[in-house]
């Protein structure tokens, strides 16, 4: 009888077939891959050899990618992000090419973390690195179909000078997320607590949520806004979600992002934009309420860019004000795009908004795997 090939061999052979078309990896690392795994078996280490894609050529040195080596998974490759002789509206290009969607080649996977969601997307890899400095995390794991989380901004080291870019992770679901955090977490604090982060079992239902379209000045597609609405019908009608009214309407970040990026934290009207969202923030969360809206405004657009819209509408925001955001999937438009549902918590309440995805992909349609190429 022969026997079932490794994680990690599975894992490569879906590269080497799939990648071809998808573009996805930069750099694949099969003799190292295989070589660590066998280690982290042999030693019986947490992960116990789950092969994990890290963003960029950098990506390996990242804390989080160090982390899981630590704890037993095992790199296999870098995935790919926008870099030199690549226009930023590509979002990536991989070693065959140009970063494509795996549910249509003709459109975007968003980025900056392009190929991570793309390689999670297609089954090449069980989970995959990010960061999100805009939506970076956030915006392709909602047009490839996938889970994307940003943590709270500052409670894992980032070499964004600016303060914006968070580290994050893609993953199948939410569950799957699940032994990212627990290692690249464990020991941590929490920025609002100054106490050692434990993973939360579950979460009491009804979450208490407010539902907003648009933040009061996203333009957002219709039909994107209907898929997204009905996924939250959905989650109120099996009493995983109760709605209660608050104003969720938020200053457009736009200039106030554009500053802080730009190196001008301090620009006043940068300052009172923050301050202001920072407030309203804190009232819209209290008690421990989510915030739910489309993770983009728009669906996955060519590859030719989006044009003077802002995919970033809905996510950038966060990334100003720190808190941990995350996408689901939410449902498709009509022409098959995929979209994702925005979950953002409270600060430093990374695990509690993993436990409340947890609850809400329960109820939602189970995310699908895109077609074979």
């Amino acid at each position: 009888m022969t026997p079932m090939p490794s994680a990690v061999a599975r894992a490569l052979e879906r590269i080497d077939r799939l990648d071809p078309a998808l573009h996805a990896f930069i750099e694949v690392w099969p003799e190292t891959a295989l070589a660590r795994e066998r280690e982290a078996v042999a030693r019986r280490l947490p992960l116990g050899g789950l092969p994990f894609a890290v963003k960029g050529p950098s990506g390996i040195r990242s804390f989080a990618a160090r982390r899981l080596i630590a704890a037993g998974g095992v790199p296999v490759g870098a995935t790919s992000v926008p870099g030199p002789g690549t226009h930023w509206q590509t979002w990536g290009r991989g070693a065959h090419g140009r970063t494509v969607n795996p549910w249509r080649a003709d459109r975007t996977p968003g980025g900056s973390s392009a190929g991570s969601a793309v390689a999670v997307a297609a089954g090449m890899v069980e989970l995959a690195t990010g960061s999100d400095g805009a939506g970076s995390v956030r915006i392709p794991a909602a047009w490839c179909g996938v889970f994307g989380l940003k943590t709270t901004n500052g409670l894992l080291p980032s070499p964004d000078r600016s303060g914006l870019a968070s580290a994050g992770v893609l993953a199948r679901s939410a569950a799957a997320a699940e032994p990212y955090l627990r290692q690249v977490l464990d020991g941590h604090e929490t920025p609002a607590t100054a106490s050692p982060l434990k993973m939360p079992t579950a979460v009491r239902l009804p979450l208490h949520a407010v539902y907003s379209e648009d933040l009061g000045f996203a333009d957002v597609d219709p039909e994107v806004a209907a898929v997204v609405g009905r996924a939250v019908d959905r989650l109120v009608a099996a009493g995983t979600v109760r709605l209660v009214e608050r104003d969720a309407r938020l200053l457009d970040p736009v200039d106030a992002w554009t500053a802080v990026r730009g190196g001008a934290p301090d620009d006043p009207e940068a300052v009172r934009v923050r301050r202001t969202n920072d407030e309203r923030l804190a009232a819209l969360l209290a008690g421990g309420a989510l915030l739910l809206t489309p993770a983009t405004p728009n669906r996955p657009h060519g590859h030719e860019g989006p044009g003077d819209f802002y995919s970033t509408a809905l996510t950038w925001a966060f990334n100003l004000s720190g808190h941990p955001a995350a996408s689901l999937p939410a449902g498709f438009t009509g022409d098959g795009c995929p979209v994702g549902l925005q979950l953002v918590a409270a600060r430093g309440a990374d695990l509690r908004l993993l436990a409340a995805a947890r609850a809400v992909e329960d109820v939602l349609p189970a995310a699908r795997r895109p077609p074979a190429r």
